[in-house]
């Protein structure tokens, strides 16, 4: 049973969980007894109220509670899974979320990459995305060009899947095409290229540097824009930019590029 917690309204967040008392025999289940006997996921658990905190802890706790209204107890024997994109320290630290409530949940915590770790992925995702689209809303199944390709692992995703999942569903939308996705029908008017250590673009005015300057610029950019595109892989990198990986290493040193906080191992793979 999935609680989209980001998406149920404060006020109705208790009644959707433990359901409400009421005059007939069964009253009305709420999402918490309809997952009795299996598993419950609370998806962006960040985003529920203090007060509901406070009970669903002492349900994790006790296994058993009130409907709203009622005076019964009721037991459940339930599995818990939830994730949040927020950090749930810093929550903690702004008194928005239950300290008490985080150990209990944080049990076996599973760190998922962002997608801007995992650029290569992209295209396998946006396959499955359009797979997903036909299937659901009838939408043309179409392939992904290799220069949409490359812009897509270029973009900055801070909506992470979700929003390439959104871009893939409004190009599917505005085309009636059955062609490859071009890098044309990619939006791009609200993006940046994700090449600069500030997340920035290629924004240089080259015509106001020197030559050997703006050649230096424009290869710094380009580098760590590639860097960012493999997840910091240096060696997918220098195969895709066709240089040696030893002779890319120098280059970077060259032109002052650090790689980010990549792990080593990522750099050696």
């Amino acid at each position: 049973v999935v609680v989209g917690c980001a998406t149920i309204e404060p006020d109705r967040m208790e009644e959707v969980l433990f359901g409400r008392e009421s005059g007939d025999q069964n009253g009305a289940q709420g999402l918490l007894e309809q997952a009795h006997g299996g598993v419950i996921y609370f998806d962006e658990v960040a985003d529920m109220p203090l007060v509901t905190q406070s009970k669903i802890l002492r349900v994790l706790v006790d296994q058993k509670f009130q409907r709203v209204g009622g005076n019964d107890q009721i037991k459940v024997d339930l599995r818990v899974l939830s994730s949040t994109s927020c950090d749930l320290e810093v929550e903690i630290a702004e008194r928005r979320f239950r300290e008490e409530l985080y150990h209990r949940l944080n049990v076996v915590p599973v760190e998922v990459p962002t997608l801007e770790e995992r650029r290569e992925d992209i295209p396998e995702l946006v396959e499955h995305f359009v797979e997903h689209f036909n299937q659901t809303q009838g939408l043309n199944m179409r392939k992904l060009s290799d220069d949409a390709a490359t812009l897509l692992q270029t973009l900055p995703w801070p909506g992470n899947i979700r929003q390439l999942k959104n871009v893939i569903e409004r190009i599917l939308i505005l085309s009636d095409g059955t062609g490859p996705i071009s890098a044309d029908e990619i939006p791009t008017d609200k993006h940046k290229s994700a090449g600069a250590n500030d997340g920035g673009g290629m924004s240089a005015n080259w015509a106001t540097l020197p030559l050997r300057e703006a050649r230096e610029a424009f290869e710094r950019e380009y580098l760590i824009t590639q860097i960012n595109r493999f997840g910091g892989n240096i060696s997918k990198t220098a195969n895709f930019v066709g240089m040696e990986r030893s002779a890319l290493h120098r280059k970077l040193k060259s032109l002052g590029v650090v790689s980010g906080n990549k792990s080593k191992s990522a750099e050696e793979a």
